[in-house]
């Protein structure tokens, strides 16, 4: 990944300034999980929910969530952003609006989307803006695309509470986004559970140490 020294915090670049890109992706993406060796993209057999995490550099992050059990499968993208069908290339210069995240298929007969959330949030450090540790940009801002008012309900209380928390252990305000899940674009494949495919590679993923309480009413 790409790893740029600190400086003055990335803005995003605005819909009329971001890269136009195409009405076709430039690959096509796998149609197997090489680690859970189910079906990669949606759609996937009934009960099968998704969920959509931005929380710093793909590879890292998806190895979080392929190992729960309950998760149906995963895999990393872009979204958040402006521009069609982008690549790798466009999204790290800053100027498609898109973070890079990962979707998470799970079945919430066996992990709530609560419990997804809790990982999320004790995962990385969801108050540093348009970075992620020394990865900095605004491909690598924290955020939560959800699907429906379920979803966002919970999202929303499980950072109302990891707030307090972080809060209590002298940790700045969450600049986590929690928005409608739109277009979903598959990285290339190359991306795609590259911590199994690559086991000595980079992972930038750090957390705060502290834990996001969930189960509250």
């Amino acid at each position: 990944m790409f790893s740029f020294l600190r400086g003055p915090e990335p803005s995003m670049v605005t819909a009329d300034k971001a890269i136009a890109g195409r009405e076709v992706p430039e690959f096509v993406a796998p149609s197997t999980h090489v680690v859970l060796g189910t079906q990669l993209l949606p759609p996937y057999r009934e009960g099968i929910e998704t969920i959509q995490f931005g929380l710093g550099c793909f590879w890292g992050a998806e190895k979080l969530f392929w190992s729960i059990p309950g998760v149906y499968s995963t895999a990393v993208g872009y979204a958040g952003g402006y521009t069609k069908n982008p690549t790798y290339k466009e999204v790290c210069s800053g100027n498609t609006g898109h973070t890079e995240v990962v979707l998470v298929a799970f079945d919430p007969l066996v992990v709530s989307a609560e419990q997804l959330l809790q990982t999320f949030w004790e995962g990385h450090n969801p108050t540093q803006g348009m970075r992620q540790g020394n990865d900095v940009g605004t491909q690598y801002r924290s955020m939560v695309l959800v699907h429906g008012p379920a979803q966002r309900a919970v999202a929303e209380a499980t950072r109302d509470a990891f707030q307090a928390q972080l809060s209590d252990a002298g940790f700045g305000t969450i600049t986590t986004e929690v928005v409608d899940a739109g277009a979903f674009y598959a990285a290339e494949e190359y991306h795609q559970q590259y911590l199994a495919k690559n086991p000595n590679g980079y992972c930038g993923l750090g957390g705060t140490g502290v834990s996001c309480p969930i189960g509250l009413k």
